[in-house]
């Protein structure tokens, strides 16, 4: 099969298959991956007071979900490999919802910042926009959304047994706009590399505007 003929349902499925089955190494190969950068673009830019309601989109085996919840926030998770949410659940001792990407249940006006780190990448390109908008929409006025993405040239597919699409900032820009938000801060890391070797590219955005509001 190429790209092509795979539907939404065989692109989450193989691709949370693909994380359910590698679990456990998944864990111990990221345990100690410094992300404190990325943590900081999202908490710094909420205004108010903490603790904030922060959404852990991704969490994985819940490494950032534990961080959140050190610093005294009100953390709670999100996953749809259910090996995943268990790992968070434990380690993390956060409650964590067991959903898949492209079939969310979120409550309105609920967060205030969404962390997506190595997360929305995952999402087909047709379907990012729909899915940045029920962030929007989960989003208290003003929240933050902080994404970390392999970037590319704006291509999609397989990747090891995974799905991605890879965007480039210009693009990523505008399906932020489009879905309500503002770009805040970007950057490249690992930091202090050449371009070459900065893979993952971070931005923060500003919820500017409801999206459910406007009629987009």
């Amino acid at each position: 099969m190429n790209d092509a003929e795979y539907n939404l349902d065989e692109i989450s499925g193989l691709t949370l298959g693909y994380y359910n089955q590698r679990a456990e190494d998944f864990r111990a190969g990221t345990r100690d991956h410094d992300v404190s950068q990325n943590i900081d673009a999202l908490l710094r830019h909420i205004v108010g007071q903490p603790p904030f309601t922060i959404l852990d989109f991704g969490c994985g085996p819940g490494r950032d979900l534990a961080t959140f919840a050190r610093l005294g926030h009100r953390a709670i998770g999100l996953d749809g490999a259910e090996c995943f949410a268990h790992m968070a659940r434990t380690d993390a001792g956060c409650e964590v919802w067991h959903q898949g990407f492209l079939k969310l249940e979120l409550p309105d006006s609920h967060f205030d910042g969404i962390f997506a780190n190595a997360s929305l990448f995952h999402i087909p390109s047709r379907e990012l926009p729909r899915i940045l908008r029920q962030l929007n929409a989960t989003l208290k006025p003003g929240g933050i959304l902080f994404s970390s993405n392999p970037h590319g040239p704006n291509v999609e597919g397989w990747n090891g047994g995974r799905y991605g699409a890879y965007h480039d900032l210009e693009t990523w820009r505008s399906r932020l706009t489009d879905a309500g938000f503002s770009e805040l801060e970007h950057y490249y890391r690992p930091t202090g590399l050449p371009r070459e070797q900065q893979p993952w590219l971070a931005v923060s955005g500003g919820k500017w505007r409801d999206v459910r509001r406007s009629g987009n």
